[in-house]
């Protein structure tokens, strides 16, 4: 998965706690995480996600990644959401 499925897709939650929360109700589909996040912030969440076999896409920066979400900040982590 690419960072253009993520800036296309109609379902999509960014930040830590949404995209966490998305996992742990089964509702991620891909989780992309920010190489330059803070680790204390994303290491639970890439921890979440190996448990539950979901797929993680590492992108360089936060700023790209809040790009991809169209925002205006930084995202540590974002996620593609199943409806």
């Amino acid at each position: 998965m690419s960072l253009t499925d993520l800036k296309e897709a109609a379902s999509r939650v960014f930040g830590t706690k949404q995209t966490s929360k998305a996992v742990q109700n089964g509702r991620a589909k891909v989780v992309y995480i920010a190489r330059d996040a803070e680790n204390h912030v994303v290491d639970p969440l890439m921890k979440t996600c190996k448990e539950k076999g979901i797929e993680v896409v590492m992108v360089d920066s936060m700023k790209e990644l809040g790009n991809a979400c169209n925002i205006d900040v930084g995202a540590a982590s974002a996620a593609l959401i199943q409806e």
